[in-house]
C-alpha cells in the first residue's frame, strides 16, 4: 500500500528558510516521478518541483526558481524539499505526490507559514 507522509512545516519569518520531507512506503521513491504541489487559501494546487527516476530535477513554478531545491534520500526513501528566502506568498499547505500502477497517491500535506 503507498503511503506519503508529509512533516516538516510550521511557522517561519520572511526571509528563512525550511525543509520539508516526504517519507514513502509501499513502493521505492527512486522508480517513480515524485512531486510537491502546494494550495494557498483561495486558490488552485499548484505543482512546484518534481523529480524523476533518473534524478532528473522540474521546477515547474516559476515563483520558486532559485529558491527551492528537491531532492531524493533513496536509502531513506524519502523525498525533500529544501525552500530558502521564503517568502508570505509561499505560505501554503504542502503536499507530496506520485502516480504508482496508474493511481496517484497524495500525502495529507504540511502546513508552512511565511509570515512576521
Amino acid at each position: 500500500q503507498v503511503q506519503l507522509v508529509e512533516f516538516g512545516g510550521g511557522l517561519v519569518q520572511p526571509g528563512g528558510s525550511l525543509r520539508l520531507s516526504c517519507a514513502a512506503s509501499g513502493f521505492t521513491v527512486s522508480t517513480y516521478t515524485m512531486s510537491w504541489y502546494r494550495q494557498a487559501p483561495g486558490k488552485e494546487r499548484e505543482l512546484v518541483a518534481a523529480i524523476t527516476r533518473s534524478g532528473g530535477v522540474i521546477n515547474y513554478a516559476g515563483s520558486v526558481k532559485d529558491r527551492f531545491t528537491i531532492s531524493r534520500d533513496n536509502a531513506k526513501n524519502t523525498v525533500y524539499l529544501q525552500m530558502n528566502s521564503l517568502k508570505p506568498e509561499d505560505t501554503a499547505v504542502y503536499y507530496c505526490t506520485t502516480m504508482v500502477g496508474g493511481v496517484r497517491s497524495w500525502g495529507q500535506g504540511t502546513q508552512v507559514t511565511v509570515s512576521s
